[in-house]
């Protein structure tokens, strides 16, 4: 059996995700489990999908970035299907692990997918080292220290720090080490 998924990232992608739900179901997907969140989310569609795969199911997707949200997630959820006896369809790159040779495709691609964030990431670091020499790189504003007043005076009205997060959009623990060092 053919098992679909599809994402977005927002509602604003509308045409993009049913364009997805449209080509797994013209792929042959008997069932198609969609969602629209951000993939750094909890992702629960994807989570029912793969929970719903059987022995001999192949999971399908459009794209590999509709899938994973890094070259270990997208390991690890091909796993997780392995495990079950399961193989990986990403349409787009015409993977199909349930032949040696998507399973050889699928892990050379992951490997230079890992290898190019790996770059990316020391480049940036060797940017922000050569800025910070320069003077130009000031980092994140402490956007905690900044409302230490307001998280403070919020205390002090008897109102939960987790309430007080929330309504200041910042971390709970942040709010705690503000009340307790006076920082963030």
């Amino acid at each position: 059996m053919l098992i679909g998924y599809a994402r977005a990232s927002t509602v604003d992608q509308e045409a993009g995700f049913e364009a997805q739900i449209r080509d797994l179901k013209a792929a042959g997907c008997e069932k198609v489990f969609a969602e629209q969140v951000s993939s750094v989310g909890k992702r629960p569609q994807l989570e029912a999908a793969i929970d719903y795969i059987r022995d001999t199911d192949q999971f399908v997707v459009t794209k590999l970035d509709r899938l994973a949200r890094s070259t270990a997630d997208a390991i690890d959820i091909e796993r997780r299907l392995a495990a079950k006896g399961a193989t990986l369809k990403i349409m787009n790159l015409n993977i199909d692990t349930s032949t040696a040779t998507g399973r050889l495709t699928f892990n050379v691609i992951a490997s230079i997918a890992q290898f190019e964030r790996e770059l990316m990431l020391e480049r940036q670091r060797e940017g922000i080292a050569a800025a910070r020499v320069k003077g130009l790189y000031k980092g994140r504003k402490p956007t905690v220290r900044m409302q230490a007043g307001e998280i403070h005076r919020l205390h002090a009205e008897g109102i939960s720090n987790a309430e007080i997060a929330r309504r200041l959009g910042v971390h709970r623990a942040n709010v705690g080490r503000v009340l307790v060092h006076g920082a963030e």
